[in-house]
């Protein structure tokens, strides 16, 4: 019988296994889920321009649709919801409406076929800023700011403050070529950026850490945010500041039909950017270029029951999902087909990645394996949730910078997709990817995987193993300019994962970080887990799969050791048909109440 916790009365669902300075209260997504609304503003037809729909989102009320009726929409520009709140722009499904994008005027920059944003307010170049002087506490609430002037309640604010110059030997957030094999993507300093955050102008100081909090109230410069700080490392040495936007688009999303980006110029598919508890919801998005959806400056907004296709590269820079700078994020229960690196995380805090399911990521080298469907790319990734996914594997690299705080609950990941046979793991953590609690998943595939872990020095078997763990190169190797890194070994807490080579969950307290000075985990004094990190129960979509579907307490699936069953996602797909090897897809026919399901978060909404 399975253990449920249907309350927690010691606080969070992972209380009694994880340490409080480990994990967060998750409460990812639009609180209480994407809203169904019913009242139609405007119905268009095949033939309206883009200009048309978007002139429609614009005069659409509040709380009202937008609805596109069966056809196929050849559009030779973007669709650009201006920062309009409160609008759903919905199609009668994927496979009846579908839009076709062809080379164009792009939006928000121009960069994406469909821009979900509000006013251009970024690091670089913020619209509003001041330094935050005092609150920094792990879980504060009230934080001391030196001016809020234009801040108003209901606003998001974005917390940020200097990267570290050296390595602290702990949370370490870095970003330059002193730590990682590229240095930092574009666009995450202060360069030119005025006196944003502690930046004086014309400096290049990298500011990856960052936290979007709503702001409940305001008395003088006490600010109070919701939900309390997640990372335990704010101080006054490192400038912390604030910034925020004019303006935000909240409340709109996209939802029940095809964007087919195949003809299309633009960077992206749909970008939301500072967008506050926006959503896309039943789309089916056909090779998007860099990638389908990106994520800026956003929080809260859910991406979930969709279907993502391909790329136009298949090579680097070929992503599905791409959190650049956001937090709170729900990616859920969706399909990643042939795409590259399905969900690539960049400095994100606070998201949850779940029960998406990822096949064949498909890469210009034939052999080489792409983990997926979650993978840390950049610095300033922090305190996310990885749960039930179905996939290759997870990894952390060291390309853009360091990670912490990432907890991989209940996934399954079988390290091996057919004809790989480099990088060929289903956890891989490289240097500075530290204090990742890894709990009751299920990983590798009997007869291939034959070795436990492949740790710095000691690089054996390093493609047939279960773990590499603190290695600054792929394949278990260690080259300039990153150094190999013992600490993502001695912080890493394991707890409950069954692997195939030993055929057994291993509940080992040698391998729960116990001793180390800090954030340390005790070991905890049951082998009972909880069903879900983030759910309070079963959610109303996920039909008849068991529940939950993979960990050691699981048994009689079809995964490794009988601790595996299919989830939601994967069975949709196995049950497709297909076109041009591309699916027919549509969540109403594949999912219980994919309309509206309530989410049942584990926390009280904000």
């Amino acid at each position: 019988m399975l253990l449920f916790f249907s309350a927690f009365a010691n606080g969070q669902s992972w209380t009694g296994i994880l340490d409080p300075t480990r994990a967060v209260a998750w409460q990812p997504g639009v609180p209480g889920g994407v809203p169904s609304r019913t009242t139609v503003c405007a119905t268009l037809n095949p033939g309206a321009t883009a200009g048309q729909i978007s002139a429609a989102i614009a005069s659409c009320p509040g709380g009202q649709v937008v609805y596109l009726n069966t056809g196929t929409y050849k559009l030779s520009s973007a669709i650009d919801f201006g920062g309009h709140n409160n609008v759903t722009l919905r199609g009668a499904g994927p496979t009846n409406t579908t839009l076709v994008f062809s080379a164009g005027a792009g939006c928000g920059g121009p960069i994406a076929d469909v821009c979900l944003e509000g006013s251009f307010n970024w690091n670089g170049g913020p619209q509003h800023t001041a330094s935050w002087t005092a609150g920094y506490a792990q879980g504060a609430t009230q934080l001391t700011l030196s001016s809020t002037a234009g801040l108003s309640v209901g606003q998001l604010l974005i917390l940020d403050q200097d990267n570290d110059a050296s390595d602290p030997g702990q949370m370490f957030v870095c970003d330059t070529t002193a730590c990682s094999s590229e240095g930092g993507s574009p666009g995450r300093n202060c360069s030119n950026a005025g006196s944003v955050s502690g930046c004086t102008g014309g400096e290049n100081l990298d500011r990856n850490q960052q936290e979007y909090k709503l702001v409940k109230a305001i008395n003088g410069n006490t600010v109070t945010i919701s939900p309390g700080l997640y990372l335990p490392n704010w101080r006054s040495s490192h400038n912390p500041g604030a910034f925020w936007a004019t303006s935000l688009i909240s409340g709109s999303g996209i939802e029940n039909l095809t964007l087919d980006h195949s003809s299309s110029n633009e960077v992206s598919g749909t970008m939301f950017f500072n967008a506050y508890q926006c959503w896309m919801k039943n789309v089916r998005s056909i090779r998007g270029n860099r990638n389908h959806v990106w994520l800026q400056y956003s929080a809260q907004v859910t991406v979930r029951d969709s279907y993502f296709y391909g790329t136009l590269n298949a090579e680097n820079l070929s992503y599905g999902v791409e959190p650049w700078q956001s937090a709170d994020l729900l990616v859920e229960n969706n399909i990643f087909q042939a795409v590259t690196a399905p969900i690539l995380v960049g400095n994100t805090s606070g998201s949850v990645f779940a029960y998406n399911y990822d096949i064949n990521n498909y890469y210009t080298n034939k052999t080489w394996q792409m983990p997926g469907p979650t993978w840390a790319h950049d610095a300033g990734v922090g305190m996310n949730l990885i749960e039930g996914n179905v996939g290759t594997g997870f990894m952390e690299d060291a390309i853009h910078g360091t990670h912490n705080f990432s907890t991989v609950f209940r996934n399954q990941y079988s390290g091996l997709a057919p004809g790989d046979v480099q990088q060929t793991v289903p956890i891989i953590l490289m240097s500075y990817s530290r204090y990742d609690n890894l709990i009751g998943n299920v990983l590798g595939t009997a007869g291939y995987h034959t070795h436990y872990q492949s740790n710095e020095p000691t690089s054996a078997a390093c493609d047939t193993s279960i773990y590499n763990l603190g290695w600054s190169q792929s394949e278990c190797s260690n080259g300039a300019p990153v150094p190999n890194d013992p600490m993502v070994i001695s912080t890493v807490m394991r707890w409950g994962n069954y692997d195939v080579m030993n055929g057994a969950a291993q509940w080992n307290a040698s391998e729960v970080p116990s001793g180390i000075s800090l954030y340390s985990n005790p070991v905890p004094d049951s082998h009972n887990l909880p069903n879900s990190f983030y759910l309070l129960a079963q959610p109303n979509w996920w039909g008849s799969a068991v529940w939950p579907p993979a960990g050691p307490d699981v048994s009689g699936g079809t995964g490794p050791g009988g601790h595996g069953y299919a989830i939601p996602s994967q069975t949709c797909y196995a049950n497709g048909s297909f076109t041009n090897s591309i699916m027919n897809f549509d969540a109403n026919n594949c999912y219980g109440s994919a309309i509206n399901p309530p989410t049942n978060l584990n926390a009280v909404v904000h």
